[in-house]
């Protein structure tokens, strides 16, 4: 096991808090299981932890810490730097609020600032609601584009699903249906494929076996059904394969998860959002991480959403954000490792 100075530096954000965020967060920290892959930092408000950390019956002890001061890594405490800007008695719970939305994304934005001033390796979010967020004024369509603009990057990047050690990834994302079958191109379908080998490959994965979904039903059944497979997707994937990445397909995406599951292959990349989220939310809806991949910053998050309607209940599970910590530390330890000379 890594000494404690080694391990990456992790800031864990309470996501929105009229949802299940807080109460995970706190079963989490309260659990401590995360020191043995992090150094963790809470980052939020006070108040949040408390209220989450009564919903999930646990205790723990934190420690703050001042705005721009040290980290006792070392503490039995859980250091939390507290934003102080959210009251949860006066947001509500278990309904999307864009004033909740707004802190969220206010305290995504400091975590982020933290990150660049190279105090974060790593920031691992419990689950976050995107439509308080727009409502709330970041007029983004998800959270992954607000982190781009955030960071000025330019170039590919893009979510993906983690779970059982698959890592789900897709060509288009949160557009709609009709906007994302003209966005699937040549160049779209190479930037998705080569992103997903470079991250499995961080994650320890030499390898890594990608299969390709078909676009349309039965991949087209030899242009029965669409030609989009015989003179686009097929020939894409040959030529990217060409250059030693191991990608085959298109294969019919009805059975290509069921394959995936099964071991065959270590990824899908999917055409479009549902054709892969539908499988492996059935497969496993409280257990995958969703990572934002091909940013400067390692950012996880579990797959699921703010469940308002099991808000207070103490019944959430906290699996998918204790996995997106674990995730997010392997991945960090493997981007310091490249970066050592």
């Amino acid at each position: 096991m890594a000494a404690m100075q080694d391990k990456p530096r992790l800031g864990l954000l309470f996501g929105d808090c009229t949802g299940i965020g807080p109460e995970i967060a706190a079963k989490v920290l309260a659990d401590g299981g995360w020191r043995d892959h992090v150094r963790l930092v809470a980052i939020g408000d006070r108040r949040v932890l408390e209220q989450g950390a009564r919903d999930a019956a646990v205790q723990m002890r934190w420690s703050s810490v001042a705005e721009g001061g040290e980290i006792d890594w070392d503490a039995p405490e859980v250091p939390l730097i507290d934003l102080g800007n959210a009251d949860p008695a006066a947001l509500g719970r278990g309904a999307m609020s864009a004033e909740s939305g707004r802190i969220t994304g206010e305290t995504l934005a400091h975590a982020i600032g933290l990150a660049q001033a190279g105090k974060l390796d790593a920031i691992t979010f419990a689950p976050l609601n995107k439509a308080a967020m727009f409502a709330g004024g970041w007029r983004f369509p998800d959270e992954h584009k607000l982190f781009a603009h955030l960071l000025k990057h330019q170039g590919y990047f893009s979510e993906m699903n983690v779970l059982d050690g698959q890592w789900m990834s897709r060509v288009t994302s949160h557009v709609s249906l009709r906007e994302a079958i003209d966005l699937i191109d040549a160049r779209a379908i190479t930037d998705a494929v080569e992103l997903v080998d470079r991250m499995m490959k961080s994650a320890g994965i030499a390898k890594p076996r990608i299969a390709v979904a078909a676009l349309n039903p039965h991949a087209g059944e030899n242009g029965l059904f669409g030609r989009d497979e015989i003179e686009l997707i097929r020939p894409t994937v040959e030529r990217i394969a060409a250059t030693g990445i191991a990608c085959t397909g298109p294969y019919p995406a009805d059975t290509v998860y069921i394959r995936a599951f099964a071991g065959e292959f270590d990824s899908v990349v999917a055409m479009y959002h549902d054709q892969g989220q539908i499988a492996t939310k059935l497969k496993g809806f409280n257990r995958g991480v969703t990572v934002t991949a091909g940013l400067e910053i390692i950012f996880t998050t579990p797959a699921h959403g703010t469940a308002f309607d099991i808000v207070g209940k103490g019944v959430a599970s906290p699996g998918a954000l204790q996995t997106a910590i674990e995730l997010a530390g392997r991945l960090a330890s493997a981007q310091a490792r490249g970066r050592t000379p």
